[in-house]
């Protein structure tokens, strides 16, 4: 397969600096833009089907009539939370 290029990218001084100061050993800047705009692209398709989803939810909510309150919710969240946290104790001190 052929690859193909991105336009050239003029950019700050300082943001191009920020960018060689945090890089890592054998990076390059070519390869730091390269997985930056990896990165994004994949946020970026994970928050539209994040917001598929709740879309989805909220028509069969609306459809059904059955809806979670918010105290539920935070409820389980902050459950969760106390169990991520007592994992987290509990292996640092392993």
């Amino acid at each position: 397969m052929k690859t193909a290029t991105f336009p050239s990218l003029r950019v700050d001084p300082a943001l191009r600096q920020a960018a060689e100061d945090n890089l890592q050993h054998g990076e390059t800047i070519s390869g730091f833009i390269e997985q930056s705009i990896r990165d994004s692209i994949l946020r970026r398709q994970h928050q539209r089907e994040f917001v598929a989803r709740g879309l989805t939810a909220r028509d069969e909510a609306a459809r059904t009539g059955r809806y979670v309150s918010a105290d539920a919710v935070l409820g389980k969240l902050e459950t969760m939370l106390a169990e991520a946290r007592a994992k987290a104790d509990a292996e640092a001190v392993e």
